[in-house]
């Protein structure tokens, strides 16, 4: 989005506001605007929750809070502050004149990760219509500061009171274009299950709360078991990758942009859209990070956003296999580790991990392993020696147990093959 620049050193701020309803308590939302930062490639150089009584329409904080904030900057070298709230265009424009530093709200911030992690042709479409609808707002910032600190679309020009309403025009003309091909998307989009059945191999989507170690368990499996074929990484996006598991040769992992409370309303349909991609994945991992006193509360979120997007239906029953991982297991003291691992062990549904020692992952791959080759079964193909095709196909795709000569010299070949139903049947849409 042109915003924020990865490595850059930052502030994060959280403003606990009196008489505000939140739903997390101050100090885990600062760790989750924490999350959020490092989610976008920045370097936390100090945070902290900064008590508000009165909000101040022009800044936010108080004066006295401002110059403790620019002093924390000037200590610690940040040259970024993230404000973990919404700000108006004024509260951030006079922010940045006081602090001089870029200053990044809750919702830019939010929109920067989301403009990483959409996949979709919907959800790259869902995040630019964000995007505008948001910078259009801050277009009554002062030119001269536009120019500086602004942009990122490649239509922002010269100063002047004509040029702002020229762009601001130009905004509103684009994201009547963006409406309108989002609509022709919805209208021509196939069903999911189609989608599904067409990928090559099956896919494991990670999902989770926004700090759970959703990314740090996806370079730990990936780390362990990266295929060979920096081909296949080539067509790939940068948050999907190759594994191998037991009993599958090569499986999809995927990782999704955290779950987050609080979510700004303009960007609930940004948000859903960057999570499209999940309801063609063959397993869901739920990862939640046990050792957070708000976990019960989090999954609540994840899966509420599940039932929105059709995975889990009004009984509760999910039409995709979901695989709890209790993540940061060596997090938890002895005593709630020990009440929390009679649940682990009664239930098929949930693994115990941790992503940092490693611990837990190798149950984790056999467990992944036994659901996508739960409804395998042994098929014996007899097939043409000169179809090299499906020969490879064969090869590639399942767990061949013979590949022998039908008959001495002959010319076809007997493949016994074990196949879950979706493969045997992408086999038998071979042309």
């Amino acid at each position: 989005m042109g915003e924020v620049t990865r490595g850059a050193r930052a502030l994060v701020v959280c403003p606990d506001i009196r008489g505000m309803a939140y739903d997390l308590d101050a100090q885990s939302r600062l760790s989750e605007a924490e999350g959020l930062a490092l989610a976008i490639g920045v370097v936390i150089a100090d945070s902290f929750v900064l008590p508000v009584r009165d909000v101040r329409p022009n800044l936010l904080f108080g004066a006295g809070q401002v110059d403790n904030i620019r002093i924390a900057c000037e200590q610690n070298e940040a040259e970024l502050v993230v404000v973990d709230g919404a700000l108006t265009p004024i509260q951030q424009r006079n922010l940045e004149d006081k602090l001089a530093r870029k200053v990044i709200d809750r919702t830019g911030l939010i929109l920067e990760i989301f403009g990483e992690r959409a996949a979709t042709a919907e959800g790259r479409l869902q995040v630019e219509l964000a995007h505008l609808d948001y910078q259009q707002s801050r277009l009554v910032r002062s030119w001269t500061h536009l120019e500086r600190q602004r942009g990122g679309f490649g239509f922002l020009g010269g100063p002047g009171e004509t040029q702002i309403e020229a762009d601001r025009r130009m905004i509103r003309q684009r994201m009547g274009r963006l409406r309108k091909e989002l609509e022709q998307i919805r209208k021509t989009r196939g069903l999911h299950r189609e989608r599904r059945e067409r990928a090559p191999w099956p896919v494991v989507a990670l999902v989770g709360y926004t700090n759970a170690g959703k990314s740090t368990l996806f370079n730990r499996l990936t780390g362990a078991g990266v295929m060979a074929e920096d081909l296949l990484f080539a067509t790939l996006d940068p948050t999907m990758r190759a594994i191998a598991l037991p009993g599958v040769e090569k499986a999809i992992l995927s990782d999704t942009v955290g779950f987050i409370s609080d979510l700004p309303t303009q960007l609930v349909a940004a948000f859903r859209a960057t999570l499209e991609e999940v309801t063609a994945a063959d397993v869901i991992c739920h990862v939640r990070d046990i050792s957070n006193p708000s976990s019960a509360a989090q999954k609540a979120q994840v899966l509420h956003v599940l039932r929105d997007l059709g995975v889990i239906d009004g009984e509760g029953e999910a039409s995709i296999p979901i695989l709890e991982i209790w993540n940061k297991w060596d997090q938890l003291d002895h005593e709630d580790a020990d009440d929390l691992a009679a649940q682990v062990e009664a239930n098929d549904d949930i693994v115990a991990t941790s992503a940092v020692t490693g611990e837990g992952v190798d149950v984790l791959l056999d467990r992944l392993g036994e659901m996508l080759t739960r409804n395998a079964a042994l098929r014996t193909f007899e097939v043409a020696a000169g179809d090299g095709r499906r020969i490879a196909w064969l090869h590639a795709h399942g767990e061949v147990i013979e590949d022998i000569e039908a008959e001495e010299g002959g010319s076809t070949r007997l493949i016994t093959v074990r196949l879950n139903p979706k493969e045997l049947g992408q086999y038998e849409a071979l042309a």
